[in-house]
């Protein structure tokens, strides 16, 4: 049974069950503690949480996921992956326990011919929360198993919770035995409370209904909370692993060997001429790049553009893993357009934008890796340097640390790091290395910690939603409304009043002010009633149907429950209006210029800035940027007509509306703003003007990089706009006063006298070159005899790394031939210390080397260098000493020599 099949039978059997189909959400977290979504539940986590009212009492859902905290260890099991589907089905205080049990004892035991997938009986074994006696009786109530069939599992195994305080549950997973093959016999009752490693491969969990009945109070790790009650309403949150369920219905022995996933490894067999099955080290690699690759393009498909931090980080480490498993596997030729396109072709069957999108994510993938092929030619070079570091010193193992800086600054892979260190006859410090990257890890977990717990900061707007329900939000059609304080808030608690001078938070029964989203910032104005005044600081949306404004008490004092009266500035919303449409714009005229795939990844825009993110894997040129501005200008002069209209997601899809990456939109009502009809079709809930020349212009002041695949435009409009191009004009009308001259000439005469510059720097350079060079003669003929020695010791100040270097060497080369000699010449220039030690055959040969020479005075100058035996160059921030470390060059001198 294919894939496909299989993900269509589990929808199909709770679609009949009465349950919701809810579509995948986006692999982009709307949640702050997580980067992905990871669980099958985290699109339905405000439900659960108390948050939000969910629409449907059942659903069911196959969610995309992303689990990266073990990417390093893809491969090495046979289990688990960092993108996999999520088969689910969810009960918000409908049917529990028993309900959960039989629907998925059906679907899995249900013969094929029937719509199920007929796994056998007796190789099922239900797992429960060790002491839950309650699901012990309804799983042999359902199934008709013996109690020894059962197994009973600890807390780290089956019981569930969020990792804050919230709710949580005891878990029943159901397992399938896989046979003597794959694990050793077993008895099932003793097996608690741990699942025996030896066994995971044996006993594959398949799947695990989460029983949420619990309120957590404390949560300090997987198997240690406390239970402060039950929850008023309790849930059901299951999760079937598709690929799992896959690989036995497919008689495979991993989940990389099923249809969605082993066309990948045969290609990279037939790319690198190597066969999945005959080497354990070669398939690790094989299955990393199967994973990977499809992981990589799920999430360039769902908006992530490779980049250095976040997302972005995850998904660049994923792709230059493929490539680099490649490279191992022995193709060093570009690889990702002959495997992604394999992945594309399969998963593209279930999710259709892998197909429309293809020329954007193909576009990404392809440029991140000759992005990265670049990297490995110059870590290699990088690596060459330390390995002869290394050798010179007379070592034999890199140190961890200079791994560890080839990797995390460098992007050059440990694998690739010990294989080259190797073939060079030298150690890797190993263990240094895993140190260091356990210590950036718990260093981001840390930070992942300190941002957990912002559920219960929401604990208090909640409160007030339920009491009061939604604000009437009323910024689409008035500036200015009489409102009702609901609730007056100060340090994120409720109070009775707010003093002049004070900030706090104000919550009224309806609003004119637009809250922050969408890119677009939030209204500014004030709120005033009878003997007092708020300015207005910021609004928001922290839940779902509530706005919340942040005010400061410029008059008066400010008690709850008396009426005010909410006024946004007028300006200030056309500013807003003109930027947010100006942003459209600019969009439209983007992908016109450029094509289709140059899709905006985010935005900012206040009134008169915008500021609009794209992809794109190389930098605008001037010619190209001028187009963008002028058909947004030529957009502004046909005076198009603003609009916008509400319909459901796939209606605005069909209508060629573009969503926004990331964006979580409500599948019943989106709002769609189209400017020019299909010229530009935008999902968007921001504030626009009627016509485009309302807009007032749209001036483009900057196209930089923001990441790689990933362009910066920015532009201004409105009056802002104006007053650019004016304060433009201003500085071309001075230079034109200045220079004498016209301003079409303005450009000429300047080009003019840079080249008159030039020249004239150039003559200077040679004039202060030969003056420097010209006391060459003279340091030369003043050279001190040591031993059987000539050394010339100089102070050169003002001088810098480059003339220091021309004069040593042309005072070595004015000494007298057949005699030994050494020069060395430390200069101070612009707060640096550059020294340059030369030395000649003769002098050599009497064992004096100029790179020693440079690393004995480094220290004493507060820098460090070195070379060849014959040059040296070296550095440092400590002119005070330079008299003291020439000194030092004539001790050695005598010493070596002597």
């Amino acid at each position: 049974m294919d894939t496909a099949e299989i993900r269509r039978r589990f929808l199909a059997h709770f679609e009949a069950a009465g349950h919701a189909v809810v579509p995948s959400a986006s692999l982009l977290a709307d949640d702050p503690n997580l980067l992905f979504v990871n669980a099958g539940m985290v699109p339905f986590k405000p439900y659960f949480l108390g948050q939000e009212t969910p629409q449907w009492d059942r659903a069911t859902s196959v969610q995309k996921c992303i689990r990266t905290p073990d990417i390093e260890d893809v491969g090495k099991t046979t289990r688990h992956g960092t993108f996999f589907e999520m088969c689910g089905n969810f009960s918000f205080g409908d049917y529990f326990k028993e309900g959960a049990i039989e629907l998925a004892w059906t679907l899995i035991t249900k013969p094929v011919d029937e719509g199920g997938f007929g796994l056998e009986v007796d190789r099922l074994y239900p797992s429960v929360l060790v002491g839950d006696d309650e699901a012990i009786s309804l799983w042999m109530k359902v199934t008709g198993l013996p109690e020894e069939r059962i197994v009973q599992l600890g807390n780290k195994e089956n019981y569930w919770s969020m990792g804050v305080p919230g709710p949580g549950g005891p878990c029943s997973e159901i397992l399938y035995d896989r046979g003597p093959d794959f694990g050793p016999d077993f008895d099932p009752t003793t097996l608690g409370p741990d699942m025996p490693v030896e066994l995971e491969d044996r006993l594959l969990e398949i799947w695990n209904l989460v029983f949420m009945q619990d309120e957590l109070s404390a949560v300090r790790s997987k198997s240690d909370f406390d239970i402060s009650g039950s929850l008023p309403r309790k849930n059901i949150d299951t999760g079937m692993g598709l690929d799992r369920v896959a690989l036995l219905l497919q008689g495979k022995q991993n989940m990389y060997e099923i249809d969605v996933m082993y066309g990948v490894i045969a290609k990279a067999e037939e790319m690198t001429g190597k066969t999945y099955g005959a080497d354990a080290g070669d398939d690790v690699r094989f299955r990393v790049i199967a994973d990977h690759v499809r992981s990589s393009m799920m999430l360039i498909g769902d908006g992530v553009t490779p980049g250095n931090d976040g997302r972005g980080y995850v998904l660049r480490r994923l792709l230059r893993r493929a490539v680099r498993s490649m490279r191992l596997l022995g193709c060093e030729d570009r690889v990702l357009p002959e495997l992604m396109p394999v992945s594309r072709d399969v998963m593209g069957q279930t999710y259709d934008n892998l197909l429309t999108d293809w020329p954007r994510i193909s576009q990404v993938a392809f440029a991140e890796e000759d992005a990265f092929r670049k990297t490995l030619q110059s870590g290699t070079q990088i690596f060459d340097t330390a390995a002869a570091e290394v050798k010179q010193t007379g070592g034999t193992t890199l140190s961890g640390e200079r791994a560890f800086a080839l990797h995390d600054t460098y992007g050059f892979p440990i694998d690739l790091t010990l294989e080259m260190a190797a073939e060079a006859g030298l150690t890797v410090d190993e263990q240094g290395f895993r140190g260091l990257m356990a210590e950036q890890r718990e260093r981001a977990k840390a930070d992942a910690r300190a941002k957990k717990g912002a559920h219960g900061d929401t604990a208090v707007y909640r409160g007030i939603l339920d009491e009061h329900g939604p604000t009437e939000w009323l910024a689409y059609e008035t500036l200015e409304t009489e409102s009702r304080p609901l609730a007056v808030l100060s340090g994120g608690a409720a109070t009775q009043r707010l003093a002049e001078g004070e900030i706090g938070e104000l919550v009224l029964d309806r609003t004119p002010f637009y809250a922050e989203s969408g890119g677009q910032v939030a209204d500014a104005g004030e709120i005033v009633f009878d003997g007092g005044r708020l300015e207005v600081i910021d609004v928001q949306r922290p839940i779902k149907g509530l706005v919340v404004h942040q005010v400061r008490v410029l008059e008066g004092e400010l008690d709850a429950g008396r009426e005010v009266h909410a006024r946004v500035d007028p300006e200030w919303r056309i500013g807003a209006r003109q930027a947010h449409s100006g942003t459209h714009v600019v969009h439209a005229a983007l992908r016109e210029v450029l094509g289709p795939t140059a899709l905006q990844s985010g935005s900012y825009n206040r009134p008169g800035y915008l500021r609009l993110d794209f992809g794109w894997t190389q930098g605008l040129s001037p010619q190209q940027v001028r187009d963008i501005e002028q058909v947004s200008q030529q957009a502004l002069r046909a005076d198009l007509a603003v609009s916008w209209d509400y319909m459901t997601l796939d209606q605005a899809k069909e209508w060629g509306a573009i969503a926004l990456f990331g964006e979580t939109y409500d599948n019943t009502k989106v709002r769609v703003v189209e400017i020019g009809g299909p010229w530009s079709r935008e999902l968007c809930g921001g504030t626009h003007v009627d016509h485009s020349s309302q807009i007032g212009t749209v001036v483009v002041t900057g196209e930089t990089s923001v990441g790689s695949g990933n362009r910066r435009i920015e532009a201004l409009t409105g009056v802002e706009g104006f007053a650019y191009l004016a304060r433009e004009r201003d500085v071309v009308a001075q230079l034109t006063g200045v220079l004498k001259t016209q301003p079409d000439d303005l450009v000429g005469r300047v080009q003019g006298l840079t080249e008159r510059l030039k020249v004239a720097e150039k003559e200077l350079e040679k004039a202060r070159l030969a003056q420097l060079l010209g006391a060459s003669a003279e340091l030369a003929a003043r050279a001190e005899q040591v031993g059987p020695v000539k050394v010339v010791a100089h102070r050169a100040d003002g001088a810098g790394g480059g003339d220091v270097r021309n004069l040593a060497m042309d005072v070595r080369g004015r000494l007298p031939q057949g005699e030994a000699g050494v020069v060395v010449i430390i200069g101070s220039a612009d707060g640096r210390v550059s020294v340059v030690a030369a030395t000649n055959d003769e002098a050599r040969a009497r064992g004096l080397s100029a790179g020693e020479l440079v690393r004995a005075v480094g220290p004493l100058l507060g820098g460090k260098g070195g070379g060849k035996d014959d040059v040296a160059q070296g550095g440092g921030s400590d002119a005070s000493r330079i008299d003291e470390a020439l000194a030092l060059v004539t001790s050695e001198v005598a010493r070596v020599a002597g």
